[in-house]
């Protein structure tokens, strides 16, 4: 989605005060006269012989109306196509009405139920990204299973009766980490150049086509399949302006998918954009996306310079139904009047829409995405709640204003009666859940794998040590000095905490917390005297955030990305210890540093650890506690609710549920699918990095909680 735009009126906006269109009875009443006035004048037409330019005309009426016969008359034949401004399915005029909904956000157990709630809206197509990094996380290893398993999802979508648009990318933005590309990408030399015509990106992406493209060809429309629209890139005209680029992906498309399919691209409607983005010719169809509640039709006219004559239906491909939301800002809510209303004006005169999002879902794992403001430290990390205050919630729930609304008006001009709406799913609070803690990150290092421990003169990146998600603890020393130093870390990507401890035994080794640097706010910090014996041990605990799925500063490594400064002075000789933790499509990783929350059993059995309030240190540590669920009641939905607690991550049955942080806010509550649970015995470990609640107590609630503290003002005024 474009960042340039401005996100849609919330629900403070006064609603829209334009008359509502008339309704589609009479203008059928209206198009029915108008034929039938027609068809008397072609049958009277030689009467009126002598005038040319009437009999002109009649003539090219009467030819548009033996071409649509003749497509009505080939229904056997699937195909989809563009003509006469217009799509056509099966040789007739098809209105899409459709909704993202991204595989890769909801569980497999739960694809069904969700698609199922988009077509009770009345949605005809789906669309969805791919996200190159889901499928490749490592060069070379692919995976299209569980969440990654794409071509069950584009099946079921089918079984469903479901049209599908897909977004092949490379590049999808999404919200999602690197906007979809690997993040190993970063770790190539010499660098490459994203989204771009770089000789060296292009081989990565041909290499990555060839995988994915003739796995989804059999499933193109015209070959028994869903799929309608494969999308080329997204929004490249709000980056750069590389045709070649765009050419070579064309090209690359055409190779895999044939000359039959609709490929499109997607671009904010400005002309600078568009000029940019989209390619001119019959090739590519040209769809275009604005602000909600911005009048589309002067939008639609200029979208037909960009297509070939009669080659421009009225599509806006990201109908906005809500807006992101970072941590730190007040959660976005549109007003659902407002969007439905801005939906008719579209609907209403024949226009083709995608409302981003039908559903939003979640985030889960280590893949949200990031944004920037002016320069890349303005730096601002989406929710875990991929929510977007959609019509149909991050739960899946209908009963809500905003799905009525949107409805009502979509039923208006739906070509086929809606099914019934599906009540809500069951959520249900299994109560508080009393966690223990099991160790301190620090008390693993000695039983960390030496392999797993890079050396070097200076702090090197998280990718170059082929680490792309999680966590980085760079480990030095210095000698310190009475009155304390001055600690400056230029670049840093994205939060280091600080820590220090003398090198030598003589006071036990203790570890002690100093100070956060944070990308947004980069500050010194002061280093106390620790009056070691010795030289004092600098411990920095690096987080990777997410990275930045949109604008100049996409290019995101994470780490520490400058030389460190201890008093003015360059310090050298670190080691670099990886805590990558697993992440959405990977089998859990059994270091060490996981061993002591996925075998908390037996870790328990060798040493008993007992920990009331006043025992719980400030530091990253581990908390693992259990709760089961009777196996005479259902196995539901639930959330659990991390007030109280600072800043970490949630695993639920060694399943990566996401990045928590309520002191920053809004999320509170991180939601947790019925299909992660089961019955009996449920184990949640959390990796709280601050510090913990003093009751050691996660309550398992049934409902989100977005109110949690923020420290910026909502921005989503229009």
């Amino acid at each position: 989605m474009n960042r340039s735009k401005k996100p849609p009126a919330t629900e403070s906006t006064s609603k829209s005060s334009a008359t509502m269109a008339r309704k589609r009875s009479c203008k059928t009443t209206l198009i029915f006269f108008v034929l039938l006035s027609v068809i008397a004048f072609v049958a009277f037409v030689p009467v009126f012989a002598s005038l040319p330019s009437l009999s002109s005309h009649s003539h090219d009426l009467h030819l548009h109306l033996r071409r649509h016969h003749r497509r009505e008359k080939q229904i056997d034949v699937r195909n989809f196509e563009i003509a006469e401004d217009m799509f056509w399915k099966d040789g007739k005029p098809f209105q899409i009405i459709g909704g993202d909904l991204h595989y890769f956000r909801i569980l497999p157990g739960y694809w069904e139920d969700r698609l199922l709630r988009a077509k009770a809206l009345g949605l005809n197509t789906i669309q969805t990204y791919i996200p190159w990094n889901l499928h490749e996380p490592e060069p070379g290893k692919l995976v299209f299973e569980g969440i990654a398993d794409l071509v069950s999802f584009l099946k079921l979508c089918q079984k469903l009766g479901l049209l599908v648009m897909l977004r092949a990318g490379p590049y999808i933005c999404a919200e999602w980490d690197l906007g979809g590309f690997p993040a190993w990408l970063l770790a190539l030399e010499p660098d490459i150049r994203l989204r771009s015509s770089d000789p060296a990106y292009l081989r990565m992406v041909e290499r990555w086509w060839g995988v994915l493209l003739p796995k989804v060809a059999p499933l193109l429309y015209g070959s028994g399949g869903p799929i309608i629209m494969v999308q080329i890139e997204n929004e490249f005209g709000s980056y750069g302006d590389d045709k070649a680029y765009l050419s070579h992906l064309v090209k690359l498309a055409r190779g895999n998918l044939g000359e039959d399919i609709i490929l499109y691209t997607t671009d904010g409607g400005s002309r600078e954009t568009l000029e940019k983005g989209t390619i001119r010719g019959d090739d590519v169809f040209s769809a275009v996306d604005f602000t909600t509640g911005d009048d589309p039709w002067p939008i639609f006219k200029l979208q037909k310079e960009f297509n070939s004559p009669g080659k421009s239906p009225p599509l806006s491909s990201e109908f906005y139904t809500g807006w992101l939301t970072h941590w730190g800002e007040k959660i976005a809510r549109t007003d659902a009047d407002f969007s439905a209303a801005a939906l008719e004006k579209i609907l209403s005169q024949n226009g083709s829409v995608v409302l981003y999002m039908a559903h939003g879902g979640t985030n889960f794992g280590f893949y949200n995405g990031a944004n920037t403001g002016s320069d890349e430290s303005d730096y601002k990390p989406d929710l875990t709640s991929y929510d977007y205050d959609a019509p149909i919630t991050e739960s899946g729930d209908v009963d809500n204003a905003k799905f009525k609304a949107i409805r009502r008006v979509v039923k208006k001009y739906s070509s086929v009666s809606l099914p019934s709406v599906p009540s809500n799913n069951k959520k249900t609070g299994y109560g508080p859940i009393q966690l223990q803690k099991t160790a301190s990150l620090f008390d693993l290092l000695d039983g960390i794998d030496s392999a797993r421990i890079v050396e070097a003169e200076n702090p090197t990146a998280m990718e170059y040590l082929y680490q792309m998600f999680g966590f980085l603890l760079y480990v030095s020393e210095y000698a310190s000095k009475t009155g304390g130093s001055k600690l400056v870390i230029p670049k840093v990507h994205d939060r280091a905490q600080v820590f220090i401890s003398c090198s030598s035994k003589a006071n036990g080794g203790q570890v002690s917390y100093i100070g956060t640097i944070e990308r947004w706010s980069n500050q010194a910090i002061g280093l106390p005297n620790a009056e070691c014996v010795s030289n004092t041990s600098l411990f920095i605990l690096v987080e990777n955030m997410g990275r930045v799925n949109y604008g100049p500063y996409v290019f995101d490594r994470k780490g520490i990305l400058s030389s460190v400064y201890v008093d003015g002075r360059v310090l050298n000789r670190w080691k670099m210890i990886s805590i990558p933790f697993h992440n959405l499509n990977e089998v859990p990783k059994l270091n060490p540093v996981i061993r002591v929350a996925s075998e908390f059993p037996k870790v328990l059995a060798r040493k008993e650890l007992k920990h009331k309030s006043e025992d719980v240190l400030e530091g990253p540590s581990f908390y693992t506690g259990r709760f089961s669920i009777d196996k005479t009641s259902g196995v539901t939905d639930t959330y659990i609710s991390l007030r109280g607690w600072g800043k970490g991550i949630a695993f639920v049955n060694e399943f990566n549920i996401g990045r928590y942080w309520p002191t920053s806010g809004p999320q509170c509550n991180l939601y947790i699918p019925a299909p992660i649970l089961r019955h009996g015995e449920n184990v949640l470990v959390i990796f709280e990095l601050e510090s913990a609640n003093p009751e050691l107590v996660v309550d398992s609630v049934d409902q989100p909680d977005f109110m949690c503290a923020s420290r910026k003002a909502s921005v989503h005024q229009l």
